[in-house]
């Protein structure tokens, strides 16, 4: 994935044309402050999905450590208590 560096004055002067490469290009953009990288820009939907496969890598992260650490059930045992659970709801 291509990254693009831009100084910080072309995020004041410049904005819709940094949008426009993070929309249309999916490309982020590094905005830096006295030629050092400070920012990231992103366009909204990278955000999301980089968001929602993080969560997904912690879930399985979480997942894997149950297993190391013996904390499995059957997944019968798993569906009866649900069923159990909500039931008892009503």
């Amino acid at each position: 994935m291509e990254t693009i560096i831009r100084p910080s004055s072309d995020l004041r002067n410049h904005y819709n044309e940094i949008s426009k490469e993070c929309r249309e290009n999916r490309t982020p953009v590094i905005i830096t402050v006295n030629g050092r990288g400070d920012t990231a820009v992103l366009g909204l939907q990278d955000y999301y999905q980089m968001k929602s496969e993080l969560e997904l890598l912690r879930t399985l992260a979480e997942a894997e450590e149950d297993v190391s650490n013996g904390r499995v059930a059957p997944i019968e045992d798993t569906f009866l208590d649900i069923r159990k659970s909500l039931l008892e709801r009503k």
